[in-house]
């Protein structure tokens, strides 16, 4: 049934979503980096969560470019928290994030990304991850594994004795009871430090350059593409509650995803895992 559904969307292959995602970026996104005008920038929920003209501008376009089905967006569900609620039907469903990692952008820092992710029935079945401004396009398609700029991804495993690089959810997007869940993993062997752009953190991930990433969130637009980029590289993902990560909601969190499951497991268990 997989196989059936992503030769009918994707035609069996990536190409035109891809120009899609590279289209948006060249039009939207790009022409506004380090050009950015004060007006363009707007607090959405408080300081530290900013939209600018560019996230809103690219979601517009890739709805608009994306073939078929229904888009659930990050700047579409601020507006009507009511689309979140089609990752939970049966029509397939495109999870946008124009731009994630909308800080660096604003800050004139290379390191962001445009997210997609192709889901249905709650299960991710293909993604893309575009850092346009570093020229990288990571591609993961269920059942069939990862790529980077065209070159197949592995995760790998962390050596023996190794210290864990990870990123973990910025302190300035954690309430007092994530920072203490998050604070288990400052220990013998871990070296945690805030996550930037959430994508390209997971495709640290899918590199095998980062050991792992654990999150305090749960959006689908942050989270689809980067946990199947990571699965397909070989890497895995489990809540504290030692559960899959659902994109539809309702996770006991925080979350992990890591270069392999030994090391998913023992993040989990820093987190507070029973």
């Amino acid at each position: 049934m997989i196989e059936d559904f992503l030769e009918h969307v994707l035609g069996g292959g990536t190409t035109e979503v891809e120009e899609a995602v590279r289209k948006a970026a060249a039009a939207e996104i790009m022409p506004r980096f380090r050009q950015l005008a004060t007006h363009e920038i707007v607090e959405k929920n408080g300081p530290h969560d900013l939209v600018t003209v560019a996230d809103r501008a690219a979601e517009a376009h890739l709805t608009a470019l994306l073939p078929g089905s229904v888009v659930v967006g990050e700047e579409a569900v601020h507006a009507d928290p009511a689309v979140y609620d089609a990752l939970r039907g049966d029509a397939p469903v495109w999870i946008v994030d124009p731009v994630d990692g909308t800080r660096q952008f604003v800050h004139g820092d290379p390191a962001f990304c445009t997210l997609v992710a192709l889901a249905r029935h709650g299960e991710v079945l293909a993604s893309w991850t575009y850092a346009p401004a570093l020229e990288q396009m990571a591609v993961a398609v269920r059942g069939r594994g990862a790529t980077l700029n065209g070159e197949p991804l592995r995760s790998g495993s962390p050596a023996p004795g190794e210290v864990l690089e990870v990123a973990s959810s910025h302190p300035d997007y954690t309430t007092p009871e994530q920072k203490r869940a998050l604070l288990g993993l400052v220990t013998d062997g871990v070296h945690p430090r805030p996550c930037g752009s959430a994508g390209l953190e997971y495709l640290a991930v899918a590199r095998g350059t980062l050991a792992g990433v654990a999150f305090s969130w749960e959006y689908a637009w942050d989270h689809a593409a980067g946990l199947l980029l990571v699965a397909e590289a070989g890497g895995a993902d489990t809540t504290v509650a030692g559960e899959p990560f659902r994109i539809t909601g309702d996770n006991v969190l925080p979350f992990t995803a890591a270069r392999d499951a030994a090391t998913a497991e023992r993040m989990r268990t820093l987190l507070g895992g029973g």
